[in-house]
C-alpha cells in the first residue's frame, strides 16, 4: 500500500506485524530504492518505509510509478545482507539498574533472566528514537514487559534493556522508560566517524554475557 505523506514523501506499508521476514523484505526494497536518483532518502522501519522525494525533480505519480516498479523486482529469494554483531554485556549490579526489579517481577533468577535474554540472536528491525538506538527483537515472551509507568530523567550510554517484546541499547544519554539489564563499554554512536553507527538495520545481534 502507498500513501501519500505531505508534498515530498510517500509511505509504502508492507504490511502490520513485527515479524522478520517482513522486515528483510523492508530492508531489501530499502536498498533497491537507494539506487533510483529519484529518491533523496529513505526511513526504514517494521515494515514501512518511508520515501522522501524532491517534488520540484519529481512529481507523485512518477515516484509512484518508481517505487511500483522496484517493489515489482522483490522475490521470496530478494533479502540484504546483513552483519552479525556480538555484543558484550554485563547484566545487573550498578550496570543494570532494574535487573533485580525485572526477575522478581517475572520470577527468575539472575541466572535465567541473563540466559533468556542472551540465549537469541536479535534483529536489528529499524533505528530510532535517538541517533544509533537500535529497536530488536523479538524477546522471548518470558521477558515481555511494558515500559516504565514513569521514565527516566537520563539513561546512561551503552544501557541494555527491554520493553514490550523489544530489547534495545541507549546510544547516547538520555532520557528513557526501558527496563535496564545491564551496560556494555561498545559505543553505539560517534558522529567524528565516517560509519558514526555501529548497527545498520537488518543486523544480527548476539549479547555476550561478561
Amino acid at each position: 500500500m502507498l500513501k501519500p505523506l505531505g508534498d515530498s514523501s510517500i509511505l509504502i506499508q508492507l504490511g502490520d506485524a513485527i515479524d522478520p521476514a517482513l522486515n528483510q523484505r523492508v530492508h531489501a526494497l530499502d536498498a533497491i530504492l537507494q539506487t533510483s536518483p529519484a529518491v533523496t532518502e529513505t526511513v526504514p522501519a517494521y515494515c514501512t518505509i518511508l520515501v522522501h522525494y524532491n517534488p520540484l525533480v519529481t512529481t507523485y505519480n512518477q515516484i509512484k510509478n518508481i517505487i511500483e516498479e522496484k517493489i515489482s523486482l522483490l522475490d521470496d529469494a530478494t533479502h540484504r545482507p546483513s552483519r552479525r554483531l556480538e555484543i558484550p554485556v554485563l547484566y545487573g549490579s550498578a550496570s543494570g539498574l532494574d535487573f533485580e526489579a525485572v526477575a522478581t517481577t517475572l520470577t527468575l533468577s539472575p541466572s535465567e533472566l541473563i540466559r533468556l535474554h542472551s540465549e537469541r540472536e536479535y534483529t536489528v528491525y529499524m533505528m530510532g528514537f535517538t541517533p544509533g538506538f537500535p529497536y530488536l527483537g523479538i524477546l522471548n515472551e518470558k521477558l515481555t514487559l511494558p515500559r516504565m509507568s514513569t521514565p527516566r530523567t537520563r539513561v546512561p550510554a551503552g544501557s541494555v534493556a527491554i520493553a514490550g517484546s523489544q530489547t534495545g541499547i541507549y546510544p547516547v544519554d538520555s532520557p528513557g522508560g526501558w527496563h535496564i539489564l545491564g551496560h556494555t563499554p561498545l559505543k553505539l554512536f560517534d558522529p567524528t566517524s565516517d560509519n558514526p553507527f555501529l548497527f545498520s538495520p537488518g543486523d544480527t545481534v548476539k549479547f555476550i554475557p561478561t
